[in-house]
């Protein structure tokens, strides 16, 4: 059994159901710390639910080099980001085995986090410890941002971290995420973007009667109908070479009083718009608006934008990564902006590079989560050979 299996199974044994840490952190602190990281706890959120984040960072050590220039060039920071929490279990007696106590049958690791995504964290630490101890004089500040807070609201997590690095002037260069994100096997896909999420709810207002005597109400869901036509045919933009086009979809419909006699007062709405780099929140906004001005709807409208759209265009950090997979198993990955959010879209606004690779996501949430063995030491060797590129990168531009 590898190193990265067993710590796997050691972050699986602990029950981090959002927002609890569980202890996850507090294993990975201390293989950090005998690795020469300075690791800072920061826990947000309320007391009776406080969330877990840790920021451990590795600076390169210069100070002993001979170089004469060396203070006069900036040295690169990579970032393994990630997350310790995990989804509720669901019901247990519809696992195959206990979902917080690891279980190993026909090449597979179960458990609850197993792809989503202990086993990215694992192989996270086992390729830092394999690269540091080939390379301990090493000119790339390594550092790793754990939260507990990203199955859930995700408000009190990576987004604050990334607050206050961006606050003392932290420089983050590349990061790379571990979200699963394979389709088949690891390195097949990885995404080097995420669309933007938002999400409002619109109250139309209407007047409440008998049905029996329309012309005495105003039905608002009538008078609603026209609106949600439009808005379901429109194109909102075209997309781009990464992005598909923005889409606009409802998710729920609420009215009337459960009578059957009765015509509503009120119809609300809850709708989500994901949304690609070439729309923005005001926009997209403007455009809606519009259409509930045209059929003169009497409405309250209130908005939440869960986040930004990121791209990272094919350069430095998708060049060593689509090096890395390719070395490792022989795969051409492609380049993905599909998916729902993640925490990169927090990350993105302090570092101009991130990208998520990690193992497949075929039984993420669902009942009896599992990740093939066969594709977790490949996830640690491309983490370990991203590692050593950069910082041959980095012995380049110190040269």
């Amino acid at each position: 059994m590898g190193a990265t299996l067993r710590l796997a199974e050691q972050l699986i044994a602990c029950a981090s159901v959002t927002p609890a840490d569980a202890g996850c952190q507090e294993l990975i602190v201390r293989r950090l710390v005998a690795l020469g990281f300075e690791c800072e706890t920061i826990v947000c959120g309320p007391v009776d639910a406080p969330v877990t984040n840790l920021w451990a960072k590795r600076a390169a050590d210069t100070a002993n080099r001979a170089d004469a220039d060396i203070n006069n060039i900036a040295t690169k920071t990579l970032v393994f980001a990630g997350h310790t929490d995990v989804v509720p279990t669901g019901p247990l007696a519809e696992w195959h085995s206990a979902p917080f106590k690891p279980s190993l049958r026909d090449g597979k690791l179960y458990g609850r986090g197993s792809s989503d995504m202990k086993a990215s964290l694992a192989a996270f630490v086992v390729a830092i410890e394999e690269f540091l101890a080939a390379t301990p004089d090493t000119r790339l500040n390594i550092a790793l941002l754990l939260t507990s807070d990203e199955e859930g609201p995700a408000t009190d997590g990576t987004v604050q971290v990334c607050h206050r690095l961006k606050a003392r002037g932290e420089v983050l260069d590349y990061c790379i995420v571990g979200e699963p994100t394979a389709q088949e096997r690891t390195g097949d896909m990885i995404k080097n973007g995420r669309r933007g999420s938002m999400s409002a709810r619109l109250t139309v207002k209407g007047v409440q009667g008998h049905i029996a005597y329309p012309h005495l109400a105003k039905n608002p869901i009538h008078l609603l109908a026209p609106a949600l036509a439009e808005l379901a045919g429109t194109q909102w933009d075209n997309g781009n070479a990464f992005f598909q086009p923005t889409s606009w979809q409802v998710s729920n419909i609420h009215a009337g009083t459960g009578a059957g006699n009765v015509i509503p007062g009120a119809v609300v709405l809850d709708f989500n718009f994901r949304f690609s780099t070439d729309s923005t929140p005001t926009s997209l906004q403007t455009r809606l608006t519009r259409v509930l001005e045209k059929y003169e709807l009497d409405y309250d409208l209130s908005w939440n934008v869960g986040g930004l759209p990121f791209l990272t265009t094919p350069g430095t950090l998708v060049d060593v990564v689509r090096d890395a997979i390719l070395a490792e198993t022989g795969l051409h990955t492609q380049l993905s902006t599909t998916g729902g959010t993640s925490d990169g879209r927090f990350i993105a606004e302090i570092c101009p590079q991130v990208i998520e690779l990690g193992p497949p996501n075929t039984s993420i949430h669902k009942i009896n989560e599992y990740v093939r063995v066969a594709d977790i030491e490949p996830l640690k060797n491309i983490y370990r050979r991203v590692l050593e590129s950069l910082d041959h990168l980095e012995q380049q531009a110190h040269a």
